[in-house]
């Protein structure tokens, strides 16, 4: 179709009124549009620009009380229902810290936002939505029965910007990292994995080796990496589920990363989507997507940090699964126990 057509406010809107029941993400991927441009077609419209820099976001949010926070990448998205609050500013990475809504930002991608109000058949519905340069969602904000809507429109009024465009320019998007890997350094590797202490000295080592994540577990081998069948993903959620095994569950994209801490409980299978249903947290993940994972031993000064990773095709991380961390140690037997019990790759396929 015409490019500068379905790019135009007026072509988007338009295409919007005649494919109102697709959603906004399968909407933007069949019309080659990003999201932040849709969203941006309605500015004046119910949709108010705002200031994009999570030290401006943050601590306004914690007015807006119980909220539900929302982050994905293309493979999963995780939503957790909670209170904003205990923001910590960094020029790199900035933090929320929170029992239920606990987030990692980092705000060189946070580079629009916007605050929408939406009629809907069942009332009002406002969000806050940031996106990053090629006008992916970073992370979302959505307001609930249960929020304080009293003090939204002071907490739109101090975050908005003059700009009152529809348009927005976006940049390409970036591809997925390419897989670095040196075998040449695999005994270094080793050696220095052995010595971590913390499982944050993880990137630095590999930046060190001129590795990165997915290229390090390829080649560093047992006992530190273990290789599994793609299906080892669903079969740990459906053994964690009802289990009261706690975990903390990661996932994110270059902008935000959202963490569950706690059981899962209810899980619902549905075409290539397995979901977590629970009251104040859901797991949507697309199964069909999995293309490498991995059982991850990292050494800390409590004791072995466990995960199970997920990868897809391009190599783009989609989730991290360990089992929670308490103050005196930081994994729990019982999790290592489920992952014992995964399945497991045949001999020649884990190679």
């Amino acid at each position: 179709m015409d490019q500068a057509i379905s790019t135009s406010p007026e072509g988007i809107r338009r295409l919007r009124d005649e494919h109102h029941a697709l959603r906004a993400r399968d909407f933007c991927d069949r019309f080659q549009i990003s999201e932040a441009q849709l969203v941006a077609a309605y500015t004046g419209q119910g949709v108010t620009r705002i200031k994009a820099h999570p030290d401006d976001i943050m601590p306004r949010i914690e007015r807006l009380g119980e909220v539900m926070a929302l982050t994905r990448n293309a493979s999963c998205v995780h939503e957790r229902v909670g209170t904003y609050g205990n923001y910590k500013s960094g020029p790199h990475a900035a933090m929320i810290l929170q029992p239920e809504i606990d987030l990692r930002l980092f705000p060189s991608h946070w580079v629009s936002a916007f605050a929408l109000e939406e009629q809907t058949d069942k009332g009002m519905k406002r969000s806050i939505q940031i996106f990053d340069a090629a006008g992916d969602a970073v992370h979302k904000i959505h307001l609930r029965e249960t929020s304080n809507h009293d003090a939204w429109a002071d907490v739109i009024a101090e975050l908005a910007t003059e700009d009152t465009s529809d348009t927005l320019e976006v940049a390409p998007r970036k591809p997925a990292e390419a897989v670095k890997s040196n075998p040449d350094k695999r005994e270094l590797l080793r050696s220095e994995w052995r010595k971590m202490t913390d499982t944050h000295q993880f990137l630095r080592l590999t930046s060190k080796l001129k590795m990165n994540r997915l290229g390090a577990y390829r080649i560093v081998g047992a006992p530190f990496v273990e290789r599994m069948p793609p299906e080892a993903v669903d079969a740990a959620l459906q053994s964690l589920a009802g289990s009261g095994t706690e975990i903390m569950l990661f996932v994110g994209n270059r902008g935000c990363i959202q963490i569950h801490g706690g059981p899962i409980e209810t899980l619902r299978a549905m075409g290539p989507w397995q979901n977590v249903m629970d009251a104040r947290f859901n797991l949507h993940l697309r199964l069909d997507h999995i293309h490498e994972v991995y059982v991850v031993n990292k050494p800390t000064q409590r004791g072995p940090a466990v995960s199970l990773e997920a990868f897809d095709a391009e190599g783009n991380i989609i989730l991290q699964i360990f089992g929670r961390a308490t103050t005196e140690r930081d994994s729990r037997p019982e999790w290592e126990t489920l992952l014992s019990a995964l399945p497991r790759l045949q001999t020649e396929d884990a190679v």
